[in-house]
């Protein structure tokens, strides 16, 4: 199943830019203030009440002032949650994304939800390897493929060992943005594709390598999806930074930021709207300072209900 019903999100108490996610995080700007968490309160408020109004199920915990976690708005990169029980801890970059992986929230997933097994993943982060969940992995579950874009933030020899784990092909690529006219990596798988059920929106202007860009595409289209290109200027709105998700009766919505709204034109929308409706919500400080979107902001649950 590609799609799940059940979002994990983590309210903030203490958000604000992060210097260390900053280094090679190139959507992030730093214009924190003394309303920067107060904005970025209502922004989570107001995403989580229009998702609970189209009958998705929202599950918020709030964060804790203590250890300083700025970027805990963003729970899809240090745990996934599968539909066999399996509840996996990834191994984060920044030291101070690593206190997010919190004990009092797998009690609770355990309370609500059936976890047969809790594999934690994140030892290689000592040495310096990272795999930062489902930001550095977009996982086309239905044909258990896993796509993949090299960066600090994805390890691909980690990257190849999670696939072999847990039964995913691995589809690794590089993906690039221009910054300051040079050509860096993009930290993070997530904000240049995402894959729905019928569909992918991915940035294939990307993908410098020619035949990596080929496989890429040859692989989607042999899933069976149509492929719904975005521009490099449309992937810095976070048009990229989607996420496919339905509601207890079964109807999808593509999920995402006004600003990636804003960044489509009207024949990219149609696209979509020919598989699911779009739901948008105002996210501007989040995005500003976070360098983090909409599908950042949500954990995908499909843990079986106890």
């Amino acid at each position: 199943m590609q799609t799940t019903s059940t979002v994990l999100m983590i309210e903030p108490v203490a958000f604000g830019f992060n210097a260390e996610t900053a280094q090679n995080n190139y959507f992030q700007v730093n214009s924190e203030n003394a309303e920067t968490q107060g904005k970025a309160l209502q922004e989570f408020q107001n995403f989580a009440e229009k998702l609970r109004s189209h009958g998705i199920n929202v599950m918020t915990i709030k964060d804790t002032l203590e250890p300083h976690t700025p970027d805990s708005i963003f729970p899809n990169n240090w745990i996934s949650m599968h539909q066999d029980g399996t509840v996996v801890l990834y191994p984060m970059s920044a030291v101070n994304r690593r206190w997010e992986r919190r004990n009092d929230i797998l009690e609770t997933l355990q309370e609500k939800f059936e976890v047969k097994e809790i594999i934690d993943f994140s030892a290689p982060e000592k040495e310096g390897k990272f795999l930062e969940g489902t930001g550095s992995m977009i996982f086309d579950h239905d044909h258990k493929l896993a796509y993949g874009s090299v960066s600090l933030r994805l390890d691909e020899k980690l990257f190849r060992e999670f696939c072999e784990k847990f039964g995913y092909t691995p589809v690794v690529f590089h993906s690039f943005q221009t910054v300051n006219g040079e050509r860096l990596p993009i930290y993070h798988t997530n904000v240049m594709m995402c894959v729905a059920d019928q569909f992918v929106v991915i940035c294939l202007d990307c993908i410098d390598d020619e035949t990596e860009r080929v496989n890429v595409v040859n692989t989607i289209l042999e899933s069976g999806k149509e492929i719904i290109e975005i521009s490099e200027d449309q992937m810095q709105q976070f048009a990229g930074n989607m996420l496919q998700v339905q509601n207890e009766d079964g109807k999808k919505f593509l999920v995402m930021s006004e600003t990636a709204y804003n960044s489509l034109t009207p024949e990219q929308i149609s696209a979509i709207k020919k598989y699911n409706e779009i739901i948008y919500s105002n996210l501007e400080t989040i995005e500003i300072n976070g360098g983090g979107s909409a599908r950042c902001m949500l954990a995908e649950v499909f843990l079986p209900k106890k």
